[in-house]
C-alpha cells in the first residue's frame, strides 16, 4: 500500500520559515515527479511547486523566490523549505508523486498557519 507521509506544518509568524517533509512508501518508485499543493479555506487546490526526476523545478508565482523544492531519491522524499512566510500562504498543504504516465498518489495533508 502505497503512502506519503507529509510532516512539518505548524504555526508561524509571518517572515517566519518552515520546512515541510513528505516521504513515499509501499511500491517502487521511478521518474517521478514529486509536488506540493496547497487549499486555503474555502479555496480550490492550486499548484505549489515540483520538481522532476531531473532536478527540473518549477514554482507558481505567488511563492518564486521564497520556496525551494528539493527531493532526496534516496528516502523517496520531497522536501518545501518556505522562507519569508506570508498570512495568505495558510493552508493545507499536499503532497503529491505521479509518474508520467499511470499513478498519481496524495498525502493526507499538513496545516500551515502564518499569524499576521
Amino acid at each position: 500500500q502505497v503512502q506519503l507521509v507529509e510532516s512539518g506544518g505548524g504555526l508561524v509568524q509571518a517572515g517566519g520559515s518552515l520546512r515541510l517533509s513528505c516521504a513515499a512508501s509501499g511500491r517502487t518508485f521511478s521518474n517521478i515527479v514529486m509536488g506540493w499543493f496547497r487549499q486555503a479555506p474555502g479555496k480550490e487546490r492550486e499548484f505549489v511547486a515540483r520538481i522532476s526526476s531531473g532536478g527540473n523545478t518549477y514554482y507558481s508565482n505567488s511563492v518564486k523566490g521564497r520556496f525551494t523544492i528539493s527531493r532526496d531519491d534516496a528516502k523517496n522524499t520531497v522536501y518545501l523549505q518556505m522562507n519569508s512566510l506570508k498570512p495568505e500562504d495558510t493552508g493545507v498543504y499536499y503532497c503529491n508523486v505521479r509518474s508520467p504516465t499511470d499513478y498519481n498518489y496524495w498525502g493526507q495533508g499538513t496545516q500551515v498557519t502564518v499569524s499576521s
